[in-house]
This record gives C-alpha cells, sequence and structure tokens, in this order.
C-alpha cells in the first residue's frame, strides 16, 4: 500500500475517502495522540482532509488543522505544535487526478519503512473500537504554519542585497517561497501564483519541458534567478540568467559544494552523477549513496557526519533545519549563494559534467521483472549493486535500472565519462530491460 513517497495514486481508486478514515484510525491506533494535518491545493484535497481527521477523532485523537501548505511547511509543524504525528494530503507532482496520504514524524522525517509497514498491517487488519461518546477527540485550526516556516527560512539564511527572482510556483502551494525571498531582499515576481489542484498553467513536476514559460521569461527579462516548485513545494528546480534550465545533478554538486567541508559526507541515491563525487573530493568531502527516494535520503542525513542530502528530481535537505525535503528553503539558499557568488550560469560551468541519460519504460509486474533483471545481470557483470534496483559500475562509468516506487515505470539511468561510454552503458541497460520483458 505504502511506497517510498507515502500512499499516492489516482483518487476514487488507489486512494479513497475510506482510505484516508482508516489510516486516521491506523494513526491512532500507532500510539499518536496529536496530529497535524495539511493539504496542497488538489480539489480532492478537502474531502480526503476530512475523512482522514474524522478517522483520527473518532479514535480519540486530536488534530490540528493547518489548512493548505507546502509540505515543508506541514513536516515542519509537527515539532512547532508538540505534535506525534503530521499528514500531508498530497500527490506531491503527479498529475491532479492523483492525490496522497504521506506521514511525518516529528524529527521532520517521513515514516520509515518500518513504522510505514506498521501502519499498512493496522489499516489491512481494519479492526477498531471508536472512543466513548465523551472521548472522541478535537480539531483546532491553526493558520499560522506559513509564516512560521517563512520566517524559519529568513533566520537560516544570510539576507540577499539585490537580486531580481522570477518564481514560477505552478499554481500549487509553493507561495511561500516569494514571501520568504523578499523578505531576504530580493525583488520577486511570481508565474502561476494562484493555487489551483487542476495545474492549469503546466504540469506540476518541474522538469525542463514543464518549465518552457520560466525559461523564457527570465530570459527575456534582467532577472538572475528563476524558481519552480511542484504541487506541495517539496521540490525546487531552477532557471538560470540565461534562460538555461540545468540538470538535478548539477544543482546537487552546487549544493553540496556549498555544504561540505574537509571530512564532511552528503548522502545521494544510487542515480546520482560522478560529478558530485568529483566535487567532494576535491575539498575533501565524501558521498553516500543511498536508496532512491527522499525519506531513505533522509535517513542517512540524520547521521552526524551528514551536512546535505539531495536528490536530483528536485529534493534538497539540510538536516541542520529539517530531515524534510524543503523547496522554498532550497530557493533561498540558492539566491544567497547567487548573490554572493555570482551568477548561477557562470557557478555551474566550474563544475565537471559528464554524459547522462535517463528514460523511463512503461512496464506490467515491475516486481517480477526487476527479478528477472537482476539475474541476467548477476550473470553478465560482476560487482552488481542490489540496494536499489541493480546498479552496475564500470571503470568508464555505471548504470542503474530500477522499478519506480510509485507509477508502473522501470528507470533506466546510465551515465559515463565519455558519449560512448554513455551510449554504451544505456544500450546495455535498456537490453537488460528488454530481454527481460520479452522472458
Amino acid at each position: 500500500m505504502f511506497g517510498t513517497s507515502g500512499v499516492r495514486g489516482q483518487f476514487g481508486t488507489d486512494v479513497t475517502v475510506d482510505l484516508a478514515v482508516v489510516i486516521g484510525r491506523a494513526v491512532v491506533a500507532d500510539g499518536a495522540e496529536r496530529v497535524v494535518i495539511g493539504r496542497d491545493p488538489r480539489t480532492t484535497g478537502p474531502v480526503l482532509r476530512d475523512a482522514l481527521s474524522a478517522g483520527v477523532r473518532e479514535s480519540g485523537g486530536d488534530v490540528i488543522d493547518c489548512g493548505m501548505v507546502a509540505t515543508p511547511t506541514l513536516a515542519r509543524a509537527v515539532a512547532w505544535r508538540d505534535a506525534d504525528v503530521g499528514v500531508m494530503i498530497t500527490a506531491s507532482h503527479n498529475p491532479p487526478e492523483d492525490n496522497g496520504i504521506k506521514l511525518w514524524t516529528p524529527s521532520g522525517m517521513a515514516f520509515d519503512e518500518a513504522r510505514r509497514g506498521r501502519i499498512a498491517e493496522l489499516v489491512e487488519a481494519d479492526e477498531y473500537a471508536p472512543a466513548d461518546w465523551d472521548a472522541v477527540g478535537t480539531e483546532t485550526a491553526w493558520s499560522d504554519a506559513t509564516a512560521r516556516h517563512r520566517d524559519a527560512i529568513v533566520d537560516a539564511v544570510d539576507p540577499v542585497e539585490e537580486l531580481s527572482v522570477v518564481v514560477d510556483v505552478g499554481n500549487g502551494a509553493g507561495g511561500i517561497t516569494a514571501g520568504a525571498l523578499r523578505a531576504l531582499g530580493c525583488s520577486v515576481e511570481t508565474l502561476n501564483a494562484e493555487p489551483d489542484g487542476r495545474f492549469p498553467s503546466r504540469p506540476s513536476e518541474p522538469t525542463e519541458e514543464a518549465c518552457g514559460t520560466l525559461q523564457a521569461h527570465v530570459a527575456a527579462t534582467d532577472a538572475d534567478l528563476g524558481i519552480a516548485h511542484d504541487g506541495d513545494s517539496d521540490r525546487m528546480m531552477v532557471v538560470d540568467e540565461t534562460g538555461q534550465f540545468p540538470a538535478g545533478d548539477a544543482l546537487l554538486a552546487l549544493f553540496a559544494r556549498g555544504a561540505a567541508g574537509d571530512g564532511d559526507v552528503v548522502a545521494a541515491p544510487l542515480n546520482t552523477s560522478l560529478a558530485v563525487d568529483d566535487v567532494l573530493a576535491e575539498i575533501g568531502g565524501s558521498l553516500v549513496r543511498t536508496r532512491v527516494g527522499d525519506v531513505f535520503v533522509a535517513e542517512r542525513a540524520r547521521e552526524d557526519d551528514v551536512v546535505f542530502g539531495g536528490e536530483p528530481s528536485g529534493a534538497w535537505i539540510w538536516p541542520d533545519e529539517t530531515l524534510a525535503p524543503d523547496g522554498p528553503l532550497a530557493a533561498a539558499k540558492l539566491a544567497a549563494l547567487v548573490d554572493r557568488e555570482g551568477p548561477l550560469s557562470e557557478l555551474l560551468a566550474e563544475l565537471p559534467s559528464y554524459p547522462l541519460r535517463r528514460e523511463s519504460i512503461e512496464v506490467e509486474g515491475k516486481r517480477n521483472l526487476m527479478e528477472t533483471v537482476a539475474t541476467r545481470a548477476h550473470e553478465e557483470y560482476d560487482g552488481v549493486e542490489s540496494l536499489d534496483g541493480v546498479r552496475v559500475e564500470r571503470e568508464d562509468g555505471w548504470f542503474l535500472v530500477r522499478a519506480s516506487g510509485t507509477q508502473p515505470l522501470v528507470r533506466i539511468t546510465a551515465e559515463g565519462r565519455t558519449e560512448a561510454a554513455t551510449a554504451e552503458l544505456y544500450d546495455e541497460a535498456r537490453a537488460l530491460v528488454e530481454d527481460a520483458i520479452e522472458g
């Protein structure tokens, strides 16, 4: 039921009102007494929020409703309100017909695999006795969560003297970013700032294809930086002052270099570019690779030696601030960096870059297919890594074949130190998948 990003899928089939009620009951059965709830702007968010709140209160738990907020705001609010659990109603970057439920701990980290498993078992058992009539839980509204998050960002980031930033909110919950940047001293213009769960302006996921309007706008103006969020603002991607959309691996390398020093560790998933390893090696730092998914990066980031964690998809974690991917915080950190060190295009040009190819293949029965891929990879290659999917490393690069945690897809990533090496590695990975499909 739970993937790495909680429960996520199409509303009415995969994610239903009945499921939301039962998850609310399960959270209390697992020991929660106070639960903070938030949602993104999706049209189905209010009804799922009402259902989950009803399940919590029916079981005797109390609810604090933050309303429509960014996911990192909700994640921080669990500790701010001395709650036991946070619940965010969101499908993040998925299309508007989807929704989801993601659970958060007071540390700001999403539920790990063990705790997700406990909730899943309670949901499947579906054996609950409601609280007595005079012991049902209460619900109170809290409208200050976004303002408190904005203030926390301003406290954590150096002021900006002169910087012009365009923020493409994508009709999501990321309006907090514009407020935080203005408070830091930036001149801010917004695009698609009106929350609308239908995401009429562009797809929710801030890919290069989706951010064409932002790229064109930044390139045509004197803006220094463009920021783009997904629907719940846990992700952040950027456009440099020339209108170019940098790869997520380049941003990861830039953030890692800014956060780490001699002896420090950065956490990132198995599909991270070799460029990050090389950048960290130059300053005496190192990269530790995790399973793909922000919760796995966060699990490693809570160790004392890790100063930063990130994913090329746009999830950025500064563990001294929060273990949640915080898109608004990342936007503020990047704005301060550009203001201090110069144009983003020039900062990125200083970084090493290797040809990297990522593609997805829609499949049925992805788990069985991945078992076949793993078997054939072990037969053909030495040094196969099975931490998450199948990763094969060679002297001239690596490839990764991995099933998506939320969609019926198998993702292929290949990177070589030359174009020829990348093409060869990708072809080998794709052949493994195609052979498994035919088999």
